[in-house]
């Protein structure tokens, strides 16, 4: 791991975050253009490559990825293929998913061979602020109190929120914190469960995996969601892959209609075809029952066990009557730069219009009016509906690469600088 010694007092780029998404832009710059190697820094306090990725796969025990072989960091599309071709057993059907640790194998050889091991600097960044003199530059500010300037920025972070439900929010703090966790808290691993009964809260692919997990462990599993459980193999259609859905996409001039063509695209959680058919058969097997429609009221902490009401007890056999050891949140996240407090400067010198806590940034994912670029959920406005997952990450880079590269690009003309 490279020190926090190690960080420059000035860069042409500096790279906030260090999962895929960053990871993907790195790639693709320095296929572009390999002399700017020595004039980028990337800062996450990790300081490693994804981390975070990493242990969540691990923390769920999650086999496969959901996206196919062609989605990964390097810009070589079929680099993956080739990697995997004495491990084709790690090739899940029916669209060659790569296996978790295929994936992160393969990653670790992107990384070797783009010579990027040593490249993640261990700091945090806690405050961003634009500086004006001697033309445009940021100020970057680490939790240790070191500071860079930096003429370029690229944020590459996931930005989420946990969302909990209004009803936990209403809660007293008198019940063991781990007997109410969000997914991003749970940790399969060293966890024992047996003989615990486990409410679930969501629909998508977390809620599913935390069940399988749970029940491998010899829980009882309710998974309760407000819609019915229902399979879909990727988070959006194929289609939002390529010209099929985003010609129109990007022809719309509504940004609310745009925003609304991503919520209807994705359309909440939804579980593979894979892991459906497991949750099936272990509901027939007695170990899993499902509550579809269905919501969490109130829920007490009594005698060292939730008691749950849901807001239609009279449509079923309500949960009521059962005693709940642990219950678990997979409701997502809510992103909303408006709360990015590493924003809040940016915003007050450079206001833009928001849809839904989205920010409309300009062609090249640039914030308008400063050499400010986003990548992640946070571009869906103009990425698409897959502007978080792997293959948004190559979108965004087509749209930020030519920018990053073009000479001259960071002397911004006092046109663009007053936002005109």
């Amino acid at each position: 791991m490279v020190d926090a010694a190690a960080l420059p007092e000035t860069i042409d780029l500096a790279i906030v975050g260090a999962g895929p998404q960053a990871l993907t832009l790195v790639t693709h710059l320095l296929q572009k253009k390999q002399s700017m190697r020595n004039r980028f820094v990337v800062l996450d306090p990790s300081g490693q490559w994804l981390r975070q990725w990493h242990h969540q796969f691990a923390a769920y025990e999650i086999p496969h990825l959901r996206s196919p072989a062609v989605h990964h960091p390097d810009p070589n599309p079929h680099a993956l293929r080739s990697f995997a071709e004495s491990r084709a057993d790690e090739l899940f059907p029916p669209y060659a998913l790569p296996g978790t640790q295929l994936f992160q194998d393969f990653c670790q050889e992107v990384i070797r061979r783009w010579q990027l091991q040593d490249r993640v600097i261990p700091v945090q960044v806690k405050h961003l602020e634009p500086i004006l003199q001697q033309g445009q530059r940021f100020r970057l500010t680490m939790s240790n109190g070191q500071v860079l300037i930096a003429r370029r920025v690229v944020l590459a972070i996931a930005g989420g929120v946990p969302h909990m439900p209004d009803w936990v929010k209403t809660l007293s703090d008198t019940y063991p914190p781990e007997r109410l966790c969000h997914s991003r808290q749970v940790d399969l691993r060293g966890l024992r469960l047996a003989g615990e009964r486990i409410l679930i809260v969501g629909s998508g692919l977390t809620a599913g995996h935390l069940a399988l997990g749970a029940i491998s462990r010899s829980a009882q599993v309710l998974l309760m969601a407000r819609r019915t459980f229902y399979e879909k193999l990727f988070d959006a259609a194929p289609g939002w892959l390529g010209p099929k859905y985003l010609k129109g996409f990007h022809a719309e001039p509504s940004w609310e209609t745009r925003w609304q063509m991503i919520r209807d695209a994705r359309n909440g959680g939804s579980l593979t075809p894979a892991v459906l058919t497991k949750l099936r058969k272990l509901e027939r097997g007695g170990n899993l029952s499902f509550y579809e429609q269905c919501e969490v009221q109130s829920a007490t902490w009594k005698e060292n066990a939730w008691q749950v009401m849901c807001n239609h007890p009279e449509a079923h056999d309500c949960i009521t009557h059962l005693p709940i050891d642990r219950i678990w949140l997979a409701t997502g996240s809510t992103l909303n730069v408006n709360h990015w407090p590493l924003l809040s400067t940016v915003r007050e010198q450079y206001p833009i219009s928001m849809v839904q806590g989205l920010p409309v940034l300009d062609k090249h994912l640039r914030w308008p009016g400063c050499n400010l670029f986003i990548m992640g959920g946070a571009t869906a406005l103009h990425v698409g509906p897959v502007a978080r997952n792997l293959f948004g990450a190559k979108l965004a880079c087509d749209l930020i690469v030519p920018a990053l590269i073009k000479e001259g690009f960071g002397r911004l003309s006092r046109r663009v600088r007053q936002g005109v």
